[in-house]
């Protein structure tokens, strides 16, 4: 059912529609990715084809033969990865960079820097723990964005990320969560193919990826906005819109609004 969140439509922050798929794409290509391989659902191809006209990478398309799951998905686009190492995104969620580099281009920037496998995370009430991956590890030295990961738990209860995923620095009630992008060796392909059953997730690949490989979390000077859960559309729009050239105008529209509500109680 989240299938079609790559096609909905936005205005970005240059005051362009485009389809959310296509500010995914212009998402990688800032960060100097060519090549992108969308993993889709079977006869999607051609859709999402037409909402990314215009992107500036080069694509490819792989199905997923059957609905197993986020891990799986990765997983299809074992071929298309090869002996590289990769950028990774989610097809539901947005990204809002606080400054002028993107948050993905920030991220590929620290993997070449630290040579290692990096994912994105940002601080999350506790009360969010039910929608995202959180990650457990400790800060890196003289670094306030950076942490050395040990752990990585696939929607954790509240007593689980209480008793294993507390990382010192942050505040109470919040923890490091999944960003929803990744900078990943092939090797990512040997935990997921390795799992089954209920560890068959991304987190538990890389929570074993961690036990063998560096593994850090990079806090991303940006926000991710998540289109699959109730009013994930609008947070989005309105993030995109209040960060960018139209910013003014989008601003004057929401106190109009706010002033006539007030009116209408009147």
């Amino acid at each position: 059912d989240q299938r079609s969140m790559p096609l909905q439509r936005f205005v970005d922050r240059d005051g362009v529609v485009r389809s959310a798929l296509h500010i995914t794409l212009n998402e990688a290509a800032s960060a100097g990715i060519e090549e992108v391989c969308l993993v889709v659902h079977p006869g999607d191809s051609d859709a999402y084809a037409e909402v990314a006209t215009g992107a500036d990478v080069k694509l490819t398309f792989v199905t997923q033969p059957a609905p197993r799951g986020y891990a799986d998905a990765v997983l299809c686009a074992r071929e298309f990865v090869g002996d590289d190492s990769f950028l990774h995104l989610v097809g539901d969620h947005l990204w809002v960079a606080a400054g002028e580099e993107s948050c993905a281009k920030q991220l590929v920037e620290i993997a070449e820097a630290e040579a290692a496998a990096v994912s994105a995370v940002q601080a999350t009430r506790e009360n969010n723990l039910p929608l995202y991956g959180a990650v457990g590890g400790r800060r890196v030295a003289q670094r306030r964005d950076l942490y050395e990961a040990d752990r990585v738990v696939e929607k954790p209860t509240p007593t689980q990320a209480e008793q294993e995923l507390v990382v010192p620095g942050l505040r109470a009630g919040h923890y490091l969560c999944l960003f929803g992008m990744h900078v990943l060796p092939p090797s990512i392909m040997e935990f997921i193919a390795s799992a089954d059953g209920e560890d068959a997730s991304l987190s538990s690949a890389l929570s074993a990826l961690s036990t063998r490989e560096r593994l850090l979390a990079h806090e991303s000077a940006g926000r991710r906005y998540n289109l699959g859960v109730k009013y994930g559309h609008l947070h989005a729009q309105l993030a995109l819109a209040i960060s960018g050239s139209e910013r003014e105008t989008v601003l004057s529209q929401l106190v109009e609004l706010l002033a006539l509500r007030d009116s209408d109680r009147e």
